[in-house]
């Protein structure tokens, strides 16, 4: 387990983009923590390292976005996902089987249907409004 602390919107950019650089195509990143605490951004620099030329926003109403990339990259949001049929009409075992890096905000709704190997990214409201404490676990060391 590897825990880093942001004190900004863009260093949790970078941390990601740290991340995404050892990451391989197959890998579901799945992240927790509640609204506002980074996930987006932290896809955002992943996105960056995978050569995403779409800008990068919450998946909030389309559930899934496509940035493609090398490998693509497929960003989920899984917050109204309340069953299996949910879950499936997602297309995220689709997506999964597609071999692309998959980024998962609200996988606390889903836990049951992670992958093994998952990397498990935890976001925590640090010691101000502007800190974070992101944890990892699984994956190569950043």
């Amino acid at each position: 387990m590897q825990k880093f602390v942001t004190n900004s919107e863009k260093e949790t950019t970078e941390l990601g983009r740290k991340l995404a650089g050892k990451l391989t195509g197959g890998t579901v990143v799945a992240f927790f923590g509640g609204l506002g605490m980074g996930k987006t951004a932290f896809t955002r620099g992943m996105a960056q390292v995978l050569c995403v030329k779409e800008d990068v926003s919450s998946p909030t109403f389309a559930i899934v976005n496509d940035y493609g990339g090398n490998p693509p990259l497929y960003h989920f949001d899984m917050y109204r996902v309340e069953s299996w049929d949910d879950l499936y009409s997602s297309g995220f075992f689709d997506y999964y089987e597609n071999g692309g890096i998959l980024a998962v905000e609200w996988s606390e709704n889903i836990e049951n249907a992670l992958p093994e190997n998952t990397v498990r990214v935890t976001f925590e409201r640090g010691e101000n409004d502007n800190q974070r404490v992101i944890t990892i676990e699984g994956g190569e060391e950043i």
